[in-house]
């Protein structure tokens, strides 16, 4: 039987708040579905130019609140993107408040976190970027 990954679901505190990370990072919401019965709302969230619902990361937002929620997702693992310019993704995102956990010293990856801490891997388009400060001898912040 043949397979098609279709998205991942991540849960979210703040719907606001992670719909504004994803955006940061270049997506759009692809389609939203509200169900009142069941009290939640889902964000499908993907890049402008891939929405074929292929390639959405799913933001499930709990109406009355999400206790079970861990504080800490690293077993999750994480999301994975590529970007055209590492360092310029990385700017962006720290000009608007996001913590770049593993800079992109080498000119390749870089790790955020959301703000419901999934952590979130961004891959250099290609071949690294020529290592650039002030990455190249920016330390670690946490963990990823």
């Amino acid at each position: 039987m043949p397979l098609e990954y279709l998205h991942t679901m991540v849960r979210v505190k703040d719907l606001d708040a992670s719909i504004a990370f994803y955006k940061l990072l270049g997506m759009v919401e692809r389609r939203r579905n509200e169900s009142e019965g069941g009290r939640f709302t889902l964000v499908f969230m993907c890049p402008p130019d891939q929405q074929d619902g292929h390639n959405d990361v799913e933001l499930t937002y709990n109406w009355d609140g999400d206790d079970g929620l861990p504080s800490d997702s690293r077993h999750f693992g994480h999301l994975a993107y590529t970007c055209d310019n590492i360092y310029d993704l990385c700017q962006h995102l720290m000009d608007n408040g996001v913590t770049i956990n593993r800079p992109p010293r080498d000119g390749h990856m870089a790790f955020v976190r959301s703000p419901d801490n999934i952590s979130i891997e961004l891959l250099q388009k290609g071949d690294a970027l020529p290592a650039q400060e002030p990455w190249a001898s920016m330390e670690n912040t946490g963990h990823w």
